[in-house]
C-alpha cells in the first residue's frame, strides 16, 4: 500500500516543492483574482482545503490578517511542516491540519471562505467532501473553487508526435483511476445540490511558449510526471526519452506554443 506520501500524484519532495512554486507563480495572478471577486478580506475565516506547502495559504493570510486565520488542510506531513515553518517565519495566523479530507472535522458554521485549486480531481468522492465544506461555512460563505475543465486540450504546436503520446497517456492514467480528473465541468450541476449557488463561472486558458514564464509549468509537469508513467507501464523509457528530445526540439523551434488544459473558476455561496 502507497503510503500517504507516495499516494501524491507527483510525490512531496524537494523536486515538487519547487514545480508546486512554479505552478503557483504561473496562477497566482488567477488565484487573487478569485478572492477579491469572493470578497475575501481581513477579520474572515478561511479554509485552504489541500493547500500543499501553503503557497496560496501564506497570502491568504495575508488578506485575512492577525484579527482573522486560515486553516490548510492537507494529507502530507511534510508539506504540513513545511507550512508551519512558513507561518512561523512570516508570523501568519495559520492553523494547519494533516489529514486526510475523509478524516477531517470541521466546525459547523465556522468559515467565512474556502479556497481550493487541483484537490477534487484526485479524490474520488468530491461531492462529499464539499457537503462537509458547505456545513462548515456560515450562511452567505463562499468557496472558490479552481479545477481542470479539460485536461485534453493540453497540445503543443507544432505537433511532436513523441510528445503528444506521453501527454495522452498521462491523461489515459489519470481517466484509469476512480477519480475525474475534469471535475470543473461537474461542479456546477454539484454544488447546487449541496446548498449552494452559483455566482461565477470563469473560464480559465493560457498559452506557453519559450519566452514566457507559463512554459515552465508544463514543462517541470512532464519532467516529473513522464517517468512515473514508465513504472505504471503506460510508456517505455524509450518513449519517455524521445517525448523529451522532442521537448527540447520544441523549445527551440520559433513560433512554438504549448495550449495548457482548460481550467474553471466556480465562485459559489451557502444559500
Amino acid at each position: 500500500m502507497l503510503s500517504k506520501e507516495q499516494a501524491y500524484i507527483l510525490g512531496a519532495d524537494a523536486e515538487e516543492l519547487f514545480r508546486l512554486g512554479v505552478q503557483h507563480q504561473v496562477w497566482s495572478e488567477e488565484a487573487q483574482n478569485g478572492w477579491r471577486l469572493a470578497n475575501f478580506s481581513a477579520g474572515q475565516t478561511i479554509l485552504d482545503l489541500g493547500c500543499g506547502p501553503g503557497y496560496c495559504t501564506k497570502e491568504l493570510a495575508f488578506i485575512t490578517g492577525k484579527e482573522g486565520k486560515v486553516i490548510g488542510i492537507d494529507k502530507s506531513e511534510k508539506y504540513i511542516k513545511f507550512l508551519d515553518g512558513v507561518a512561523t517565519q512570516y508570523a501568519l495566523n495559520i492553523e494547519t491540519i494533516h489529514a486526510d479530507f475523509d478524516s477531517m472535522q470541521l466546525q459547523a458554521a465556522s468559515l467565512d471562505g474556502m479556497y481550493c485549486r487541483w484537490a477534487l480531481a484526485w479524490i474520488p468522492n468530491p461531492q462529499e467532501i464539499l457537503k462537509k465544506v458547505v456545513d462548515a461555512l456560515k450562511p452567505g460563505g463562499r468557496m472558490v473553487l479552481h479545477e481542470y475543465y479539460d485536461w485534453g486540450l493540453l497540445q503543443t504546436e507544432p505537433k511532436k508526435n513523441a510528445l503528444a503520446k506521453a501527454i495522452s497517456m498521462a491523461l489515459k492514467s489519470f481517466k484509469d483511476t476512480d477519480n475525474e480528473i475534469d471535475i470543473g465541468r461537474h461542479l456546477s450541476i454539484m454544488l447546487p445540490e449541496i446548498g449552494m449557488k452559483i455566482i461565477g463561472f470563469r473560464p480559465m486558458a493560457k498559452i506557453a511558449t519559450p519566452q514566457n514564464g507559463v512554459w515552465q509549468w508544463p514543462k517541470t509537469f512532464f519532467q516529473s510526471y513522464f517517468p512515473r508513467l514508465v513504472l505504471q507501464k503506460y510508456l517505455s523509457q524509450e518513449e519517455v526519452k524521445e517525448a523529451f528530445l522532442d521537448l527540447e526540439e520544441l523549445e527551440k523551434t520559433d513560433g512554438s506554443s504549448i495550449a495548457t488544459c482548460l481550467m474553471v473558476e466556480i465562485i459559489a455561496e451557502k444559500n
